[in-house]
């Protein structure tokens, strides 16, 4: 049976560094009410806040500097992506251009790809979906039908995608097709595309959540052309680079922070004389939380070596995804409050919104099924 450690990294200065700097931008954001901070998640979109965030300096920053980077370490970035997201910052619009796609078109993109999209997304004026899940598939990547012909001078894509986040705002997304027939693994056969949404072709549907926000969206794609330079690998290299990829997506803070201004709000309404449920109840959530942000850094600095922790990334992603969906109901047994997104109190508000959406917490980027499949099968279970 294969086992996983979890080896606590070391902060290196020019990260503790950093956490001063982004403090210090989030905090000017607050003061000038640029933003609420128990009204915002990670997939709060606010273009205006990642331009501001990117002329800064803190998008795209462990890339190259020919590319608009600044070749800082991937534990200096995990140092402002959890600051980032402490603060409750409206980080949606770049989140998954900085998180995953840029880092993706560095690694295998075209020298086009990475001159034209990666200087834009560390200014923060570039946004992402992702173009992975379809209907009937769900997180079965490996059973996607939309496909991919070739045509003259690239490829034509028809097809369907659901529940892309932020569809209808991004600029561009890597589509997952399928450019040949599946093999016995049923891997085979899968190739990724930077397409450009602006491409004729492409219908975008809304989809609303039961909080009444439209986040998720359909993705239709009907003919839509995508020149060679926007091929990701080479044709055929699709699901090495999607597993990939899914580290990335899996493993970052946002997977167990993003209700922390929930647990912030809780703390602050227990008060200092919590009773004796109320301390054990929240000294275990904090416990938890201290345990996935260890495992976390140790991945962030296996990514940074180059190393692709596929299955380490899908059980902190699980361990995650069940921390975030307790949290909001450890808060509901703990304080009598009535959960209102009208609520005048941060934390009625904040508990609110929290429960609408923490249903999803399981869907998006895995469902446990499929993370839990994967772990079984990388331990030795399966």
């Amino acid at each position: 049976m294969q086992q996983f450690e979890f080896t606590g990294a070391v902060l290196p200065p020019a990260a503790e560094a950093a956490r001063g700097s982004i403090r210090a931008f989030l905090a000017e954001e607050v003061a000038a009410a640029r933003f609420q901070p128990h009204r915002c998640t990670w997939s709060s979109f606010d273009s205006g806040f990642s331009q501001r965030l990117g002329a800064a300096g803190f998008i795209g920053i462990t890339w190259p500097e020919e590319y608009g980077g600044q070749s800082a370490s991937s534990l200096t970035r995990f140092v402002i992506t959890e600051e980032i997201l402490a603060a409750g910052s409206p980080c949606g619009a770049h989140w998954i251009a900085d998180r995953q796609s840029g880092p993706q078109i560095l690694r295998h993109g075209s020298e086009r790809a990475k001159r034209e999209i990666l200087p834009r997304i560390a200014r923060g004026e570039c946004y992402f979906g992702i173009g992975m899940s379809e209907p009937g598939a769900g997180s079965d990547l490996a059973a996607v039908r939309t496909r991919a012909e070739k045509v003259e001078g690239g490829w034509s894509i028809s097809g369907q995608k659901i529940w892309t986040t932020n569809a209808h705002h991004v600029h561009y997304m890597i589509v997952l097709a399928r450019t040949g027939e599946r093999g016995e693994s049923r891997h085979e056969g899968l190739t990724q595309f930077v397409v450009d949404m602006q491409t004729p072709g492409i219908e975008v549907r809304g989809i609303r959540d039961m909080a009444g926000n439209h986040e998720f969206n359909e993705v239709f794609f009907d003919n839509c052309f995508v020149p060679d330079d926007m091929v990701l690998g080479a044709e055929g290299d699709g699901w090495a680079l999607v597993t990939g990829e899914l580290a990335f997506e899996r493993s970052g803070p946002d997977r167990f922070l993003s209700d922390y201004q929930l647990l912030v709000g809780l703390i602050d309404a227990v008060g200092p004389a919590p009773d004796r449920l109320q301390a054990v109840e929240i000294g275990r959530m904090v416990a938890e939380l201290a345990s996935l942000r260890r495992m976390s850094t140790s991945i962030a600095g296996m990514l940074g070596r180059g190393e692709q922790p596929v299955v380490p990334a899908a059980i902190v992603k699980d361990l995650g995804t069940g921390f975030e969906q307790a949290l909001p109901e450890v808060a509901r047994r703990l304080v009598d409050c009535e959960p209102s997104l009208g609520a005048e109190g941060p934390f009625a508000e904040a508990l609110a919104e929290t429960v609408l959406r923490a249903p999803s917490f399981s869907l998006r980027g895995g469902t446990r099924e499929i993370l839990r499949s994967m772990i079984a099968r990388g331990i030795g279970l399966r």
